[in-house]
């Protein structure tokens, strides 16, 4: 234990001095004065319904070329994003303010939509450059960052709405000279050097930060229709009188301005991320790491207990004894070595044990691995999706672990390699096969809403193109290579007679629940960061404490499955299997209980009941992979510790 507690040590260290780091995340763009640059526009969205619409759902002005898609990735368009063009437009270090365009007279259904996302919260979002739009206010002398800005707003004890027509933008630029940098990007762009033959070409003007300040300003229609589009105006002072902003109504004609303003800065290109990555709450996540760390510290010195002192003098004493004297020990025996002969008896729907065991792997190396390269910087945020997209890629791909491991650990239970294809089968359509079936049902759903969150039919092809021909023979040729693999042997003999089990004073499960609450209480805080990162828009990149919180969550997982498992084999109860995976899967409850509770207090202003089923739906979905992975950590642990303290013991 003390070896553990260095390297935790020297994790937990080398996590403070390095203060996290990524990638740039995209090729770095230099400008020249009066180059044209094109803000993009992304689905709207909203923390009170979670369903995103398209941009151009609302009457808002349109480009002059048209709507043109931007290539998306997997990841991306599972998490709804639409990136289109927009009309806004601005020329490098040219300030200016320009007209867009006046709408229609605004008809019943237009009033309406308008109304119904403004009194739902719906956030503009634009990008440049890569860089999200963000809105800075002041409330209560405190500065609240946010990304995109409202479609429009409400005045306190009012029933009218008031659209947001007027942008003011502040586009905040750092002088570039080439010398000698060489940047390496992983972003939307591509991958790209700059080299020495570019330094010249590469000066110029980066763009490091992109603000805007929102405002809605009641034009004349007659005055406005008569410029054109990107027409020079007066610069605009944002009204604060209700009477001189631009209500929502039918018949009423929209304009559409902005200016922008080109200011430059000290921030580098690398850095321009940083304020999007502020980490609030740097005390908490240490917090939760202490905690953890004090829950390891208890469990530990039980497992010690249990090692050192309990099995490692009855076995002691055990093979001090002569043949009779052993035979008149087993009369006298009670406890774990009493079940020597029923201990590796084959559990109760061992299939379905494997085919978990199994999916618990594939679920539990994704998560590592995309933990790990996200702490590295690997998973930039500046690179939208490539997250989600990353995932899917590496669970596709562990599928030859999930199917060697649920093969082998079938092989160890019967003895015998037939019937391995329908375990990988199954293997390759558990895990996935209920998230299907839960999306199908969410997507029905949101296509009934016209959401862009929605899943479209080509995409549904193309997951279950790489369902069934990436992961599914992946988990066939691993599950093959499994049947090639040794059988673990055991060091028992198991009887014929199954021994009857001493009736319990309470139901074992009530403990098997209960020891739940431990991996729960090292995972519940960085729980919270990663709920509100999900459904209240703010961006999650502490992934260095997250790796910390998974290897003090497995830890903790493996060390609640050996004590409860201990426990249950000193009661002489060796139907320990099923148990010993619930011991640690049982946190997925506390996290499903968790969401709930976070629904309920925290999700306030989620209105409707077709946003809390889709947050029960998403949440569902975590806490079945979760309870996989952790039980898939205590199983394994368990197994490797009945398997080891049974070979200790000698049987004639």
């Amino acid at each position: 234990m003390p070896g553990i507690c260095s390297v935790f040590l020297l994790v937990v260290l080398f996590a403070h001095s390095c203060h996290g780091f990524y990638l740039p995340g995209s090729y770095m763009h230099t400008y020249s004065t009066s180059d044209t640059i094109v803000a993009k526009v992304n689905s709207l969205t909203s923390i009170e319904t979670e369903l995103p619409f398209s941009y151009y759902s609302l009457p808002y002005c349109k480009p002059l070329g048209g709507i043109k898609k931007s290539a998306e990735n997997l990841g991306e368009l599972l998490m709804g994003d639409q990136i289109d063009n927009s009309p806004y437009q601005f020329k490098m270090n040219v300030n200016e303010s320009l007209y867009v365009c006046t709408t229609s007279p605004l008809n019943e259904h237009e009033v309406k939509l308008l109304k119904q996302r403004t009194r739902d919260l719906y956030q503009v979002n634009m990008i440049l450059d890569n860089l999200p739009v963000m809105r800075i206010a002041k409330q209560n002398g405190v500065s609240i960052q946010w990304t995109g800005f409202p479609v429009g707003f409400t005045p306190p004890n009012s029933n009218d709405d008031y659209i947001i027509n007027h942008l003011k933008f502040k586009v905040l630029v750092h002088e570039y000279e080439g010398s000698g940098v060489q940047i390496i990007g992983t972003g939307e762009e591509g991958m790209g050097v700059i080299s020495e033959a570019d330094k010249k070409k590469a000066s110029g003007y980066e763009i490091v930060g992109f603000e805007v300040t929102p405002c809605s300003v009641k034009y004349d229609p007659e005055v406005m229709t008569k410029l054109h589009m990107y027409d020079s105006i007066s610069p605009v002072n944002c009204p604060l009188e209700l009477d001189k902003s631009q209500i929502i109504r039918e018949r009423e004609r929209i304009s559409f301005t902005y200016e922008v303003e080109f200011v430059k800065s000290d921030i580098r290109w690398p850095s321009r991320w940083d304020a999007y990555l502020k980490m609030e709450g740097a005390r908490v996540h240490w917090f939760s790491i202490l905690n953890s760390l004090m829950v390891i510290t208890f469990l530990a010195g039980i497992v010690f207990v249990i090692f050192l002192r309990t099995v490692r003098r009855d076995l002691t004493r055990y093979e001090e004894l002569d043949k009779e004297a052993q035979a008149q020990m087993n009369e006298e025996l009670s406890g774990w070595k009493l079940v020597v002969g029923d201990v590796f008896r084959e559990p109760d729907c061992a299939k379905l044990l494997c085919v978990m065991i199994g999916d618990g792997v594939q679920i539990t190396g994704m998560a590592a691995v995309t933990i790990v390269f996200a702490a590295f910087g690997f998973m930039s945020p500046a690179s939208r999706g490539m997250l989600l997209t990353g995932m899917i890629i590496l669970y596709l791909f562990l599928g030859i672990a999930a199917g060697y491991a649920a093969v082998r650990l079938w092989r160890t239970l019967k003895g015998t390699s037939e019937g391995w294809r329908s375990i990988s089968w199954s293997v390759a359509c558990f895990f996935p096969g209920i998230v299907f079936v839960i999306l199908t049902v969410l997507n029905f759903i949101l296509w009934g809403s016209k959401s862009t969150g929605a899943i479209p039919i080509s995409l549904y092809f193309v997951l279950l193109s790489l369902w069934f021909c990436i992961s599914v023979p992946l988990t066939l040729v691993g599950g093959f290579l499994g049947t090639r693999a040794e059988a673990i042997q055991y060091p028992v003999r198991t009887n014929q007679i199954p021994r009857e089990i001493p009736a319990r004073k309470y139901p074992s499960w009530l403990l098997v629940l209960g020891a739940g609450t431990l991996p729960f209480g090292t995972l519940f805080i960085e729980l919270f960061f990663i709920l509100s990162s999900i459904w209240l828009g703010r961006f999650y990149y502490v992934f260095g404490f997250l790796l910390i919180v998974l290897l003090l969550l497995i830890i903790v997982c493996a060390e609640v499955s050996v004590v409860l498992t201990y426990m249950h084999l000193c009661v002489e109860d060796w139907r320990w299997w099923w148990k010993a995976f619930f011991a640690s899967g049982s946190v997925a409850l506390y996290v499903f209980l968790y969401s709930i509770n976070y629904l309920v207090f925290d999700l306030q202003s989620l209105s409707g009941p077709v946003s809390a089923i889709l947050y029960l739906g998403y949440s569902m979905i975590m806490a079945i992979a979760i309870m996989l992975s952790t039980g898939t950590i205590g199983f394994i642990t368990s197994f490797y510790f009945v398997h080891y303290l049974f070979s200790s013991v000698k049987i004639d």
